[in-house]
């Protein structure tokens, strides 16, 4: 069905009259009727019937009318919208690890907003663990997260945007509690409260122990940094964790760690090989200029 041909049928539906309804679309009377007779034909019935001087819808016209004008009105707003979007507006998905949704991200968010030309521009936040995020970034549901360093076989660019310290923490109470810092070796004589594998932290804090050739003895196992602090906190084991300001406000001791053999990094990932909104790209190549 000819789109166009639609919206001649609702201007004549309103003006009820084939020349004025011509007029107002611009073009002549005879393209016009054959218009309307292409959509009657195509339907099947009539739509107009002449009243004297005047053109009346029929109740099947009346009928049309109401669906003719909701499908255009639903497509004449995804049209605004996706211009809008292309003129660099909309809204933009990001997907994020917890511990940067304290400060990092709403920041980034925050002072992208504040610029006068991104006014129209809104965001959504979700939280998960790494391995969720990329999974669902996999699956198209946000145009970006922010998280761990994403398995080189998943295929997502990343680029490192800041660092955490990581730090041991142990229950108040505890044999380690008394210093201000700590060898990994020297946390070996005690049980850990880990990261699972479903945690973008377990690969490196699997390496940290690598690079000594011992594992640690593991209490129990969680993804989330704030789960595994509490459960430190209520002593059943002591953890490396990127450091966090919830920390001050539970009873662990913070230790730092003392010839520290890596770095905690995370990352922007998106997926390049997919199409990203205009203003979402604008917002990623923010990120990328802040730091």
């Amino acid at each position: 069905m000819n789109l166009s041909y639609i919206r001649y049928f609702v201007e004549l539906a309103h003006v009820q009259h084939y020349t004025n309804a011509a007029r107002n679309l611009n073009i002549t009377q005879p393209s016009l009727s054959h218009a309307i007779s292409q959509l009657e034909e195509e339907l099947g019935v009539m739509l107009f019937e002449k009243n004297g001087r005047n053109t009346e819808l029929t109740a099947f016209g009346r009928e049309f009318l109401a669906c003719a004008e909701r499908s255009l009105g639903t497509l004449d707003a995804g049209v605004e919208s996706i211009q809008k979007e292309a003129a660099g507006d909309g809204v933009i998905r990001l997907g994020l690890i917890r511990p940067l949704g304290m400060e990092f991200v709403p920041r980034l968010a925050a002072e992208y907003l504040k610029k006068a030309e991104n006014r129209n521009v809104s965001f959504t936040f979700h939280t998960g663990t790494t391995g969720q995020l990329l999974d669902d970034l996999a699956a198209r549901k946000y145009d970006m997260v922010f998280c761990s360093r994403p398995p080189e076989t998943m295929g997502f660019s990343a680029v490192p945007v800041g660092r955490q310290d990581l730090v041991v923490i142990a229950p108040s109470g505890h044999p380690l509690a008394d210093r201000d810092s700590v060898t990994l070796e020297d946390t070996l004589g005690y049980k850990h409260v880990y990261f699972s594998k479903g945690s973008g932290m377990r690969s490196l804090v699997d390496e940290m122990f690598e690079g000594l050739g011992k594992a640690p003895e593991i209490a129990c196992e969680t993804e989330e940094d704030e789960v595994i602090a509490g459960l430190v906190a209520a002593g059943f084991g002591i953890a490396v964790v990127p450091y966090m300001d919830m920390l001050k406000r539970l009873d662990v001791k913070v230790l730092s760690i003392k010839h520290q053999p890596v770095d905690r990094l995370y990352y922007v990932v998106h997926d390049s090989r997919t199409y990203m909104s205009p203003v979402a790209t604008k917002f990623h190549k923010y990120v990328l200029s802040s730091n």
